[in-house]
């Protein structure tokens, strides 16, 4: 069994909470030096009940985004011939893909075996179809005001895509229904949840994490100091 994990105030109540989001998230403010750190500055309270394998849940926010599926458009644009608007039926027809794929997280834990399927980038593409000199996705958030990038090598790696499933079933709020980003071989902040858009680009935009001092090739074992 697979477990999620959501810090709020709510599960652990105020005071822990706060301790949580005083050491947890402003030490990743801060940026890699002080990323190694943050599993020994979470309260002894707050440790307890972590798991100490599985899934963690982390938001920018006060709360996860919750987005109706039937009225939800996924939208292709900036340097493309046609931007595109997709309904998540639209996606589900369009030839979707599945894949077993690790999913490692900056903090310094990983899930084994994930059960993935969705969509390969270069198909998702297809219609809008990229003009001259595009080189970058950035990939626009529900969860405002996250982003993040890819370049279009990276993006169409056999094992990057654009996932709409997980474990077998449509996927849940907490991982980023209705879709999100897959890219196994970077760490997770790279895999934005709650895809709202996508931006073909001709140049480099740093995303949400690399702003605060997080590498923007998060190559497992090959960044951000890991």
């Amino acid at each position: 069994m697979r477990h999620t994990f959501v810090v709020s105030e709510r599960t652990i109540g105020r005071a822990a909470f706060l301790g949580v989001v005083g050491a947890g998230v402003a030490g990743l403010f801060v940026g890699r030096d002080v990323v190694g750190a943050v599993g020994r500055l979470v309260p002894d309270r707050v440790a307890s009940i972590v798991p100490s394998s599985g899934w963690r849940i982390y938001t920018i926010g006060s709360s996860m985004p919750k987005i109706d599926p039937a009225a939800y458009r996924l939208r292709i644009e900036g340097l493309v011939e046609r931007p595109v608007s997709y309904t998540l039926d639209d996606l589900s027809g369009m030839g979707v893909e599945e894949q077993v794929s690790d999913f490692h997280c900056v903090t310094g834990w990983s899930v084994a075996d994930v059960h993935w399927r969705g969509l390969r980038f270069q198909r998702l593409l297809e219609e809008a179809r990229p003009l001259p000199g595009a080189a970058w996705l950035r990939f626009v958030s529900g969860e405002v005001p996250y982003d993040d990038v890819l370049s279009l090598e990276q993006a169409f790696l056999p094992d990057v895509m654009l996932a709409l499933e997980m474990d077998g079933a449509p996927l849940p709020r907490p991982h980023g229904a209705p879709a999100r980003v897959v890219m196994p071989q970077m760490y997770g902040y790279k895999s934005v949840k709650w895809v709202d858009r996508i931006e073909v680009r001709r140049d480099f935009q740093p995303g949400y994490w690399e702003q605060r001092g997080y590498d923007s090739d998060a190559w497992v074992d090959g960044s951000n100091g890991y």
